[in-house]
């Protein structure tokens, strides 16, 4: 399946007003590379805010089932459904990263209800099958095979962008943290950190790395929270913006990540 130009427009367009930081990693990236990012993260965007559209749990639960009735299509490799994001996506994912980006889907059921996270392995399984799995879609689709040091680094992104989405998460009544304590929330920032430089110590395959410039805000974002938690309750987790585009650009140029 060969995705339509227009789709790939469109894709393009959801990520800039969704999902700014994943849209400039993507352009930063080759013109080769934004054909696979791109509709990954548009369709990241779609079922991340498919809970929130609605007050109705019931409606909720139907729209994150129609993005798993479309993955189910792109996995078993027959008929897939027109649209503008389902169709670009079908033409970069295999089974194995359909079947993942399936559990991805199921773990954005939490955003619908209200209850916190059962215990630790459960935020962390969370993180896990959203960033991680969106990072390792991603990486697969490049052509490259994501290893643990993909799983590392999908830990720290998914941190990072959790952290930074704590006070809004709060207002809405969800209780994002399993331990909310300054301590607790210094030492999991640090860990963070840990595994994003053991990512980078293990490093990633050169077809890999357009995938990888998604995290360029992720070590700033976590250092920050680490050296001062309680910016993260202020929701002053934001790198200034000079320092970003200099950020971006400088990982885009060096292929660092």
């Amino acid at each position: 399946m060969t995705a339509d130009p227009f789709d790939l427009t469109a894709c393009a367009e959801l990520v800039r007003r969704g999902d700014m930081p994943r849209f400039r990693a993507a352009m930063a990236a080759p013109v080769a590379a934004r054909r696979v990012l791109l509709p990954l993260y548009a369709f990241n965007l779609e079922v991340a805010r498919a809970p929130w559209v609605t007050k109705e749990a019931m409606i909720a639960e139907m729209r994150l089932q129609w993005w798993r009735d479309a993955l189910a299509e792109i996995a078993s490799g027959g008929l897939v459904r027109r649209h503008e994001v389902v169709t670009p996506l079908a033409a970069v994912l295999d089974r194995e990263s359909a079947e993942q980006l399936d559990e991805l889907v199921l773990a954005r059921r939490w955003d619908i209800y209200r209850d916190p996270f059962e215990d630790d392995a459960a935020f962390r399984q969370h993180l896990d099958h959203t960033a991680g799995h969106l990072l390792r879609a991603a990486v697969r689709s490049l052509g490259a095979v994501p290893g643990d040091e993909i799983g590392e680094a999908g830990f720290a992104l998914g941190l990072a962008n959790w952290l930074r989405a704590v006070p809004a998460l709060e207002a809405a009544g969800r209780v994002p943290l399993v331990d909310g304590r300054p301590e607790a929330v210094r030492g999991l920032a640090q860990e963070g950190l840990d595994r994003l430089r053991a990512a980078r110590h293990a490093g990633v395959a050169r077809s890999a790395r357009p995938a990888m410039l998604a995290l360029w805000q992720a070590e700033g974002v976590l250092a920050r929270a680490a050296s001062d938690p309680r910016r993260v309750a202020d929701g002053a987790l934001e790198p200034s913006p000079f320092r970003d585009r200099l950020g971006l650009a400088w990982r885009a140029l060096s292929g660092r990540w």
